[in-house]
């Protein structure tokens, strides 16, 4: 599992989906799946995130810098 920090660049309230941009400047899309397991509610631009990604190099989980990496499901 490869982490790093990254930028918002969009995030979709809809589809719960959107990109980073990397340190490095490039643009890194993320899934509902990814943001869905992170336990939060929205996303701002400009935000600090942390990234998880898989083998392949998809992100599988975006959370905020400063949180733990063990976010879990949201409660409701």
């Amino acid at each position: 599992m490869n982490r790093v920090q990254a930028t918002v660049r969009r995030f979709d309230e809809q589809t719960r989906g959107g990109d980073v941009l990397l340190d490095d400047g490039t643009v890194t899309p993320y899934d509902a799946a990814a943001f869905d397991r992170s336990g939060l509610l929205l996303l701002r631009p400009g935000q600090r995130v942390r990234l998880e990604f898989d083998g392949s190099g998809n992100v599988t989980l975006i959370t905020i810098a400063t949180m733990p990496n063990s976010a879990g499901p949201r409660s409701r």
